[in-house]
């Protein structure tokens, strides 16, 4: 273990994308940067940007579980020290992945310390066994379009490149955990929704990988988790609404929520505005993020 510091960066990523609930993900152009660095002893975490006034800067932050979750699940011994400087621009909480962004930095870390010898199956799966589902991890560790299932111990993917997709993300300031969003949803769908929703998601698929808005537009629709999600979130019915009037080409929820994500080719600073006065007229604050789609995935170097 010769090397001393590297260097991670890891882009936010949205999953679901309407109907595909839990096995698709699109990775967005917006970046965490981790540079940790092996110590003698001790752990030492330096935060800055998002979340640097409610991160855990102890054994319990999320890059650090990561980092030694590796080393122990590969039966590796770990460094004794451990120094992580986070410069962070993914919101916490928001449905663009922070979590899996955190995790994947950790593991990417400390594979490259330990050689670079766990295949990029073996860093998913290692991330599943820490984040429960991998639509965003996926999107987040290979960039494009990943579609991601589960297959008995292993996982399925295919990734594909997108052209240049612009967003727009509102953030509304409302606490929305993820594990409480996946408790609002049912154990049991009407057949007719799960049908409604097989087909949706291939066309979204397509209509992402061509860049038709259009498409897009007709297919971004959800019968398993946006009915009962978005409840939780308030104003966002009506945001959701507003940014299709205003424009947009199609909104879904981003994630588990509560940010929605709106796909408009022209008129973002006006779907945007539509959004948020939705959420402000409830006095609910809010944040917009204009983005683009990233076929980059995380990447790390060595120094």
């Amino acid at each position: 273990m010769n090397r001393r510091s590297i260097t991670v960066r890891i882009p936010a990523s949205t999953a679901n994308l309407g109907p595909g609930f839990d096995c698709l993900g699109m990775a967005l152009n917006l970046w965490n940067e981790t540079v940790l660095s092996i110590e003698e002893n001790g752990l030492e975490i330096k935060i800055q940007g998002e979340g640097r006034d409610v991160l855990p800067r102890d054994s319990q932050n999320q890059i650090a579980r990561a980092f030694y979750y590796f080393f122990k699940a590969r039966r590796l011994p770990a460094p004794g020290g451990l120094r992580i400087q986070c410069n962070n621009q993914i919101p916490l909480g928001s449905g663009l992945g922070s979590s899996a962004a955190a995790c994947l930095a950790g593991l990417m870390a400390a594979n490259g310390f330990s050689g670079n010898e766990a295949s990029i199956e073996e860093i998913l799966s290692l991330a599943l066994e820490m984040e429960g589902h991998p639509d965003n991890v996926a999107a987040a560790l290979l960039g494009g379009l990943v579609i991601v299932v589960r297959d008995q111990d292993t996982i399925l993917t295919r990734r594909f490149d997108v052209p240049d997709l612009r967003v727009v993300v509102v953030i509304p300031e409302i606490d929305l955990p993820t594990e409480v969003a996946r408790a609002a949803l049912p154990l049991q769908v009407p057949l007719i929704d799960a049908v409604f929703n097989l087909g949706r998601t291939a066309l979204v698929c397509d209509a992402i990988r061509m860049g038709d808005y259009s498409l897009l537009g007709k297919v971004m629709v959800d019968c398993l988790h946006q009915p009962y999600r978005l409840p939780l979130i308030l104003g966002g019915e009506q945001a959701l609404r507003a940014a299709i009037q205003a424009g947009a080409s199609a909104v879904a929820i981003s994630g588990a929520g509560p940010g929605l994500i709106a796909f408009s080719s022209q008129a973002g600073e006006r779907v945007a505005a539509a959004m948020a006065a939705e959420f402000e007229s409830r006095n609910v604050a809010c944040r917009t993020l204009f983005l683009s789609s990233s076929n980059q995935g995380a990447v790390s170097d060595i120094i």
